[in-house]
Formats: structure tokens, sequence, C-alpha cells
């Protein structure tokens, strides 16, 4: 336990402060004495408790190292913490970008370690991206019967410790892997966030602006939806560049075009590397947990459970939401025209049939 004293005399000519700085788990104490009793030096403290963040990261592959190191560079939490199965592999990603903490000039503390849950508590959010990586040919459905078994080992392990966390699923088929970690567990819906509509979104945005010629952040851009490559919906009638309409700057071909590219996005990129992405998701996880702990209320669009919301119920899929301290603080319901609403009804349809092997499984 560190405490740290400072004598101010200068706020008060009648009165002394002590400001006491406590570091105790994952909080900070700040003291200060009201008052002092010249005769017995006794002092009435009043004392403030300053919170620190905490995020954990569930896997430290590429898209959790990429994450961790995403956390620790923007400084969205105080202390980062990762977890893997394999030894050492934590310890030494951490250790890595800690060493670049002088050279970047960030102060976040990042940790890792071999399968210690006990790391983790504290945590304000978690964010899991452990389990097997898609392969060139292998579908995101084909992912669910071993990494549904690694997500409700890990969301087990994480509440002990962490009983109130927020939690950030990145595991494919992101969607299942988001409705398990909510019915497995009776949480909140407000508290399991999947994070797939923030990075479909982004590549979204990306391929506009290359069609565009322009800068990707003048684009405004949204993928609601299943986070499949036959899933997803790209609202081209919603997106705008520097409030212009795209579907006045872009032929419907080219727009087509768009479209598609975003929807094989991540499919593309497993081809050319051999397995999946990892620095779009990775920093995809980070900005939702950023928007979550700095309570940006930030509109993003995120796989979560709705219940009467388009239409749907007993479902986790891509809508735009409110994301703040509380994690998901409303869901936002866009006036869809015609085409999109039967798409999304489709959508909804597909990512309802792989939740029930959840169910012909008995993982759920």
């Amino acid at each position: 336990m560190l405490i740290i004293e400072t004598k101010v005399s200068s706020l008060s000519k009648d009165k002394e402060y002590i400001f006491l700085f406590m570091n105790s788990g994952n909080f900070w104490k700040k003291i200060i004495p009201l008052q002092r009793n010249p005769c017995t030096v006794e002092r009435i403290y009043e004392e403030e408790i300053i919170r620190m963040s905490k995020v954990t990261v569930i896997g430290a592959g590429n898209v959790g190292a990429t994450c961790a190191n995403v956390l620790a560079f923007k400084e969205v939490a105080d202390e980062v913490v990762v977890v893997d199965v394999k030894e050492g592999i934590s310890e030494g990603k951490a250790t890595d970008v800690m060493q670049t903490a002088q050279l970047l000039g960030f102060d976040t503390r990042l940790s890792g370690c071999t399968n210690d849950y006990t790391q983790t508590a504290g945590s304000d959010v978690v964010i899991i991206t452990s389990g097997v990586p898609r392969k060139p040919g292998m579908t995101r459905e084909e992912l669910i019967g071993v990494n549904a078994g690694i997500v409700k080992a890990v969301v087990g392990e994480v509440l002990k410790h962490s009983p109130e966390v927020i939690f950030v699923v990145i595991a494919n088929p992101m969607d299942t892997m988001t409705y398990l970690t909510l019915k497995a567990f009776g949480l909140s819906k407000g508290r399991v966030i999947g994070m797939g509509g923030a990075l479909d979104s982004s590549r979204f945005k990306y391929y506009l602006s290359m069609a565009l010629g322009c800068n990707a952040n003048d684009v405004e851009g949204m993928v609601i939806g299943g986070h499949g490559d036959t899933t997803m919906i790209p609202l081209v009638s919603l997106a705008t560049y520097k409030g212009i309409p795209v579907t006045k700057l872009l032929s419907k071909e080219k727009l087509d075009e768009v479209v598609q590219a975003t929807m094989v996005g991540g499919a593309t990129l497993t081809k050319m590397l051999g397995t999946s992405a990892w620095y779009a998701p990775g920093a995809a996880g980070a900005f939702v947990a950023e928007a979550i702990l700095h309570d940006q209320k930030k509109v993003i669009p995120c796989s979560v459970a709705l219940d009467g919301e388009y239409g749907e119920s007993d479902i986790c899929i891509g809508v735009p939401v409110v994301l703040g301290r509380k994690g998901i603080e409303k869901i936002v319901e866009l006036d869809l025209n015609t085409s999109d609403k039967a798409l999304f009804a489709k959508s909804a349809a597909s990512v309802r049939a792989t939740n029930e092997v959840l169910k012909e499984i008995n993982v759920l």
C-alpha cells in the first residue's frame, strides 16, 4: 500500500490541508483533512475515492495483443491485463508493449498472466478474443462447436472475480457468442456487447472513402445485421460524405461493389493472410471499450440483445446503440426502408439458426 502525503498551506490562512493519496487495490483514495485541532493535532478527514479503470483482454493472439496495444497506447484504461492459456505468451507480449511506453509516451500499466483469473479482479470491461481463428474456407458458423465451450468457460471464470463487469465479445461466430454470454449466465442485456458492427462499419467507411477518393474520417456509414459474410447489411441509403448522400455521388454499380467488398472484407483478408485479420478487429474492440469507460455516449453499431426492437426478440444482432459507462444505454431504432427491413429479417433468421446449434450441442 502506497501513501503519498503532500502539505499545501496556501489554500487557506487558518487551515492546513494535507492530501493523502492511498493506492488500495483498484482505487486511489484522496483524503483531505477538513480541520486541525491545535491542541491535540487531531485531524478530521474527508475521503474521496477515485476509482482506477481496468480492462482485461482474454486471449493474447493477434487480435487480443493488438487490442491490448491500442488500449495502452491510447490510455483507454489505467490498467490492462491480458490472459492466455499458453505459458509465457501474454507475459511476453505485455512486456514487449510496455517497453514502448517511454517511446510512445503512455502511462497505462499493461501486464500478462497465464490462466490466472485472480489478476482480472475488479475489471470494468472484459474483451473476449479467445477461440480458434477462422482458417481459409472456414465459415464463422463452423467455429461454433469449439468456441462456444471456450467462451462459456472464460465468462464463468471472469464473473468469479468481476461480478459487475461489462463484456465486449469478439470471438466468432460473434453474434452467437454474444447470445451465449448473455443467456448462459443470466446477465442484463446492457452488459453484453458484440463488437462486430463497429468493425464492419469501419470497413464500410474505408471502402466508401476509396470509391469517393476522400478521407475515411469524412464519411458516415453504418452496417447492421449479423456479423457474417452473408448476414451483414451496409446501409447505403443512410451513408453520407460531409452530409451529402453517397447515392448522389456514386453510381449504383460502384455502390454495389462497395457493399460486396464490405461483406466479404474479413474473408478477403483471410485469403491474403492465411488467417483472420487482427489490426482492425483489435482496434474495434478497444474502440468499443473506450466508448464505455470514458462514458462517450457514442452511437456505435454493436451486436446486442433485442426485445421487440426492429421486430425481433431473443436474439443478439447488430444495431446502433448508445454506449456509455453502464454499457448499452439505448438502442437506436432507425427508420429503415422496405428493402433494408427485409434484409434485416433475413439476417436475423440466419443468426437465430446458428444460435440453435448451441442447444443442439448442449452448450445452452
